[in-house]
């Protein structure tokens, strides 16, 4: 026994019970590896005559998956890349056409009849899919769909009474819990590695919210399955955090509802199909948020709406503040896309707007996601003057002096009102306006005069900052000024 400072006697814990309670992944290995799979690529390619053409195979699998998932391009001048040789003969020769090993990679079965789930970027531009079981066997599988924007993909081999993997539930992954990784990192096959939930939704920029976890995973891991405890697939390991290319502790994997959902879909029809209601979104700052009396950063503003789109026929305009979409609040802008997105097209949705201090709730036809398209450009300078007009006393407080619209800059900028900024300095210079901008809203007021405008300032408290609503080209954005004292 052992005897605290109080004089209180404690147990003393052998050291083999404490190795006992650390988790032992022997037994899952054992249950889950069968279904785990190494998928190798092959990709045909025009060979011209010369004596290099036998070296431009040699190129290591595993160093061009590493090169093309970690940074993002093939660097065939490296050292150790193949280089050609001198030609044989100065006659020009027939192309000719030449299997090279594309890269390595890692899956899992999704059921017993042969269906198989990895990364789409995989088997990106691959000619020929090669699958290898556990016991050796291989299979030359075709491609049944791949998704980019989730990076998952669904190929299928001949066979029959596999051993598949169970799902898991997601929602049940705990941050701290146990998981384990197995796949083909460098190409060496049925690898286990192992870690805990470092942390669930993790933003990246992704169409989807990723898993992060610190289980080492390594180019060739890409593909394979995420496995919990109870040996039920909980995610797809797709992509690392680095800055040498290798492991350093932080990986993610994509959730494996999510990629349920993807291959459901490709499965059925060969490809995916995403909502969409045509606006270009922003974040809310907590400021601004509060100035206009929303009270939190929530929700999504509405920086410009796509002609002829669904939002603009259910009446979403620039400005707004997107809080809901189907009841499911908005809280940060990587959410609307994914709950757009995941809503089937032709659906009837309903988007809760705040607009002028109020909210109101919008129905929105859901329209199936289109190709993305560049931006357009800001307009161009106006040929046709504005009608000067004259800003008060508060407005030059601000910085702001401000000019009316003409009825055709309205109708080039689709707005019904608003007031032009003729020049911009001090308060106003500072939080980026400038000579063109287009001022829509003063606090939760619309202004479509420098009357108005002017009156929707002396409404203001003048110790107070003032939010503004402006509009630059085709892009809305709030500015949050504050007067110099």
């Amino acid at each position: 026994m052992a005897v605290t400072a109080t004089g209180a006697f404690l147990p003393i814990v052998p050291a083999v019970a404490q190795v006992r309670a650390l988790p032992d992944f022997t037994d899952l290995v054992d249950q889950v590896g069968p279904a785990v799979v190494n998928i190798r690529t092959v990709e045909r390619v025009a060979q011209r005559g010369g004596s290099g053409g036998a070296a431009n195979g040699e190129m290591d699998q595993e160093m061009q998956e590493f090169l093309r998932r970690f940074f993002g391009q093939n660097m065939p001048n490296m050292p150790g890349a193949p280089r050609q040789g001198p030609r044989s003969s100065p006659q020009p020769q027939e192309p000719q056409e030449e299997s090279r090993p594309r890269g390595v990679g890692s899956g899992f079965i999704l059921s017993p009849d042969g269906y198989v789930m990895t990364n789409a970027h995989v088997v990106e531009d691959a000619s020929e899919v090669v699958v290898t079981l556990t016991d050796k066997r291989e299979f030359k599988a075709r491609i049944i769909g791949a998704d980019k924007r989730t990076d998952v993909a669904v190929v299928k081999i001949d066979a029959t009474g596999l051993p598949a993997l169970k799902v898991g539930d997601v929602s049940k992954l705990r941050v701290g819990e146990w998981v384990m990784a197995i796949g083909s990192p460098f190409g060496l096959e049925n690898t286990v590695t192992a870690g805990i939930v470092s942390a669930k939704q993790r933003d990246t920029g992704d169409y989807l919210p990723f898993i992060q976890t610190d289980v080492a995973i390594n180019p060739g891991n890409s593909g394979g399955p995420l496995i919990n405890m109870r040996g039920e697939v909980v995610g797809i390991n797709s992509q690392i955090y680095s800055r040498s290319g290798g492991f350093m502790g932080i990986s993610f994997s994509i959730p494996i509802d999510e990629a349920i959902r993807v291959s459901e879909q490709l499965r059925t029809t060969g490809r995916v199909s995403r909502g969409r209601i045509g606006v270009q979104i922003d974040r809310v700052s907590k400021d601004v948020a509060e100035s206009i009396g929303l009270g939190s950063g929530q929700g999504v503003l509405v920086r410009s709406v796509e002609a002829g789109s669904p939002g603009e026929k259910a009446g979403i305009e620039a400005g707004d503040i997107i809080t809901k979409f189907d009841g499911k609040v908005v809280d940060k802008p990587s959410d609307l896309p994914r709950m757009v997105g995941n809503t089937k097209p032709g659906t009837r949705s309903t988007v809760t707007v705040f607009r002028r201090g109020a909210s109101r709730d919008l129905t929105v036809t859901i329209a199936e996601i289109e190709p993305d398209k560049p931006a357009r450009k800001a307009s161009a300078e106006r040929e046709e003057p504005a009608p000067k007009g004259t800003s008060s006393a508060a407005a030059k407080v601000l910085g702001l002096a401000v000019s009316d619209l003409s009825d055709a800059q309205k109708k080039e900028l689709k707005v019904r009102g608003g007031v032009r900024i003729e020049s911009a300095t001090d308060a106003a210079a500072r939080v980026g306006l400038k000579e063109g901008d287009v001022i829509l809203a003063v606090g939760n007021a619309e202004v479509s005069s420098v009357k108005e405008f002017d009156a929707a300032l002396a409404k203001l408290d003048k110790s107070k900052p003032v939010s503004v609503l402006f509009r630059r080209g085709d892009w809305a954005q709030y500015a949050l000024i504050r007067p110099t004292r």
